[in-house]
């Protein structure tokens, strides 16, 4: 059941019953009570003069990739940030986002993963054609200082897609690629002393969007060259194929026991799907298409692939967040709809 919509905004993480939402460079919070939705300042980042100019404008706000990408609620309250070139910290109080790391390689990782302990993650995501050695920074004080928690190799991997935190199990979960033995989904101690590698050497492996549930983690496949699908992959080690999906997929979430992935419209041989798309299951097994947006007519690498966002973080309500990007009706704007069933 729909809720309401906001234009310009992006859905960015959830702590709880708190959905966190960014505007431009400006970060936002609610709570959603009896379906009403006030947004309320948490805090800002100042970006160089040209990106405040850049960040006005939709279109050149896509053209740079303008604007928060990924965000982590700590125990303490700090929060921790992407934007372009930088990882940037709110400490709690604060109203002023600053810088804490300067991406080197790349201008992002895709997301900030953070535990229970108050330790927070991320992993280099740059196009590295040489497969240079490739970093998995951490921060143990808050996201005020980073230092390298675990290189793989020169060759190993092309880059890392996410890292995830499993409540349940007291782990992390890496995923990684793009080709052949550089797709690996791992499974890590959350000091990473310990990583042990679950599937890999294939496109199925190959994956960004993963959700852990007290039962297992479902993911997501995100290859353009194979038919993609969602998978589940119970505690014992048993891996089972879900659902089809038409094309390439990096946002998943959890809302009570319902589970979502989304599609994105990446043309290929073999993704020739044009709308991008919702997945949703709420027994995890009867998997159908949700809702669908058109790709609008702006070129696809410049303007942004047709995609469905949705937010990290633990989700304490019965409400999911959708953020759209480079579609006809519904671009760059986030909706919210009440889950019932």
């Amino acid at each position: 059941m729909h809720v309401a919509t906001f234009p310009r905004m992006r859905a960015l993480a959830w702590s709880g019953e708190t959905l966190y939402a960014s505007r431009g460079y400006t970060l936002l919070s609610a709570k959603i009570e009896n379906q009403s939705i006030r947004w309320q300042e948490v805090g800002r980042y100042d970006p160089s003069i040209w990106r405040n100019l850049t960040a006005s404008m939709l279109l050149t706000f896509r053209l740079v990739r303008d604007g928060f990408h990924a965000l982590s609620v700590l125990p303490s309250g700090a929060l921790i940030a992407t934007v372009p070139g930088a990882i940037i910290t709110l400490a709690a109080g604060d109203t002023k986002f600053h810088v804490t790391h300067r991406v080197k390689r790349g201008t992002r990782p895709l997301h900030i993963c953070s535990t229970s302990g108050g330790s927070v993650l991320f992993g280099e995501y740059f196009d590295n054609p040489e497969r240079e050695e490739v970093h998995i920074y951490a921060s143990g004080d808050h996201g005020e200082t980073w230092g390298i928690a675990h290189t793989f190799p020169k060759g190993a991997i092309r880059h890392v897609h996410n890292i995830v935190y499993d409540a349940w199990d007291e782990c992390l979960w890496i995923l990684t690629g793009d080709n052949g033995p550089e797709c690996r989904i791992m499974r890590a101690s959350c000091d990473l002393k310990h990583i042990e590698t679950v599937m890999e050497g294939n496109q199925q492996a190959r994956s960004v969007a993963l959700v852990p549930t007290k039962n297992g983690v479902y993911f997501s496949s995100d290859t353009p060259s194979e038919s993609n699908h969602v998978y589940f992959l119970d505690r014992s080690g048993k891996l089972s194929v879900l659902a089809d999906l038409p094309s390439s997929s990096i946002y998943g979430c959890r809302v009570g026991k319902a589970v979502f992935f989304s599609t994105m419209v990446e043309p290929s041989a073999v993704n020739q799907e044009t709308e991008a798309c919702l997945y949703g299951a709420f027994d995890g097994i009867s998997w159908r298409r949700e809702m669908s947006w058109q790709k609008d007519a702006w070129h696809f690498r410049l303007f942004q692939y047709g995609n469905v966002l949705l937010p990290d973080g633990e989700n304490g309500t019965n409400f999911l967040a959708i953020s759209t990007v480079a579609v006809k009706a519904g671009d760059s704007q986030t909706s919210v709809w009440k889950i019932v069933r």
